[in-house]
């Protein structure tokens, strides 16, 4: 389950939030559930996670539906903020 602390931490990278819980049906390119994003089996996506511990399985969960370009961000948004990369001032856009 995503946290409230775990998308505003994500939410700063200005990603598409999707609740982990989930996951599977809005990035799935054959479900009619996909968000628009999700339409090609070859788009890299790179899911993220506060420290990098859940991304890694639902990457993997990712790459078992299909989405063969699916990885994570080792570390998680924690790594990116102490790295000092670019972080984003934009509301959150989250998808249900």
């Amino acid at each position: 389950m995503t946290t409230p602390r775990t998308v505003a931490a994500v939410d700063r990278l200005g990603g598409v939030i999707i609740d982990r819980t989930v996951l599977e049906w809005p990035l799935d390119p054959t479900c009619s559930w996909r968000i628009p994003e999700a339409d090609d089996p070859d788009r890299v996506v790179v899911v993220v996670c506060r420290q990098g511990f859940s991304s890694s399985l639902a990457a993997a969960s990712l790459r078992a539906i299909g989405m063969r370009r699916a990885t994570d961000l080792e570390g998680g948004v924690e790594a990116w903020l102490a790295a000092g990369l670019p972080v984003h001032d934009e509301p959150a856009d989250v998808r249900e």
